[in-house]
């Protein structure tokens, strides 16, 4: 296990860079009640899970709060961790994201004449935008439909399935220039057909 330090609120706290293996082996045994073990996924992840608190919350004092209340659901629900189903940072940072979001939807308005929704903007486009939204779609999948099916392929795994443009030649079976050129070449007939 690699240490190192990181500083949260003033303080410097043991970080340590941990493989899903320790990360499944503490949980499990602070599901079985090792208060050491819980110490060391502590060390281990409170940096992160600080920084998914904080950027929700935006309140550095708020955001300890809620750290401590996600360790205490940690501590109470381990043995509810199946280590197959998500890796365990991925479970302890949605225990950290929902904790904040709960305490975000919480808080008060900050003054007495605005309610709630104002406060908490509704990200869903308006009916209008929302038709907009879909005529687009389809015209973009109707410009997709003229390209080359291995050049879409391209396009829609490294714009949409997240591929990089290495993994996007090894997949493809080709060299890494020709990805490169058929991502390209179909950005550019895209734009084109979509600025028809």
């Amino acid at each position: 296990m690699n240490v190192q330090y990181r500083r949260i609120s003033g303080e410097e706290v043991e970080f340590s860079m941990t493989t899903r293996a320790h990360l499944d082996e503490m949980i499990a045994r602070t599901a079985m009640g090792s208060r050491a073990d819980f110490e060391k996924l502590y060390k281990a992840t409170s940096a992160k899970l600080f920084g998914v608190c904080i950027r929700i919350l935006n309140n550095e004092s708020e955001a300890e709060e809620v750290l401590q209340e996600v360790y205490v659901k940690v501590w109470r629900s381990a043995d509810k961790y199946a280590s197959g189903n998500a890796s365990p940072i991925s479970w302890l940072a949605a225990i950290a994201r929902n904790t904040s979001i709960d305490r975000y939807r919480r808080r008060k308005p900050e003054a007495a004449d605005i309610d709630e929704a104002e406060v908490i903007a509704d990200d869903a486009p308006s009916p209008e935008a929302s038709a907009v939204l879909s005529n687009e779609v389809d015209r973009l999948n109707g410009c997709m439909s003229q390209l080359k099916d291995r050049h879409a392929d391209a396009v829609r795994n490294v714009y949409l399935g997240g591929w990089t443009y290495e993994e996007a030649a090894q997949k493809l079976d080709v060299p890494l220039n020709t990805v490169k050129t058929w991502i390209r070449r179909s950005l550019i007939s895209l734009r084109e057909c979509m600025n028809q």
